[in-house]
């Protein structure tokens, strides 16, 4: 199955840095531009089914990747982003100052990311690989979309990568409507193809993997 993981669109939240996480917001006209842009992309592909976060910018991003195409759209929990609980509405900057034994841990060492009320790195790299285990047995052999969150797909290459959750925000960056695509084998395994939108071996081939990026 060749997977097509897709982040969402901007929205005027990512444009403040306003913590989003299971909150709802909506898309910027810069985000709704980006979508559009790579729907010309996706609509030259075989893609036949489309597995949307339920958030409402994941499902104004899918409803604008494939309004020219006739193929289900079904929207699941289990595919929104992480769970920041009392952080979601806050500015990052505020959070800085707030905070910032756990901002610290949730930029530069996300693994040891901790806070009450919220899914910690790994919870959100199981829920991803649970809903991929679900949808692999029946889509083999298809090309499926995922329009998902910028950390849950992070999280869920960082599993095909062997990268520990520790390197999460490493390059490949993940911008809104990046589009990576995962090769996946009926055994669960995966290679990656493209990784944000870049060619994912060239990347490595490159060099620079090296380095943080949040």
């Amino acid at each position: 199955m060749r997977l097509h993981l897709i982040r969402h669109g901007e929205t005027d939240w990512n444009a403040m840095r306003r913590v989003q996480g299971q909150m709802e917001s909506r898309l910027s006209e810069q985000g709704r531009q980006q979508a559009s842009q790579l729907a010309v992309v996706l609509n030259g592909l075989p893609i036949s089914r489309v597995y949307c976060s339920s958030s409402l910018r994941t499902r104004e991003t899918a409803h604008i990747l494939f309004s020219e195409s006739a193929v289900e759209i079904s929207y699941h929990d289990e595919l929104r982003e992480i769970y920041l609980g009392p952080w979601e509405g806050n500015l990052y900057d505020e959070l800085a100052e707030q905070d910032p034994d756990q901002y610290n841990f949730f930029w530069h060492q996300p693994d040891r990311f901790s806070l009450p009320g919220a899914e910690t790195f790994k919870q959100l790299q199981q829920r991803g690989l649970s809903a991929l285990a679900e949808i692999l047995p029946a889509e083999v052999h298809e090309e499926v979309a995922i329009v998902s969150h910028g950390a849950l797909i992070k999280s869920v290459l960082c599993h095909f990568e062997g990268r520990h959750l520790s390197r999460l925000w490493e390059p490949p960056r993940m911008p809104n409507c990046a589009h990576s695509i995962l090769e996946l084998e009926t055994s669960g395994a995966g290679r990656i193809i493209r990784y944000g939108g870049i060619d994912y071996e060239a990347f490595l081939n490159s060099g620079s993997n090296q380095g943080t990026s949040a």
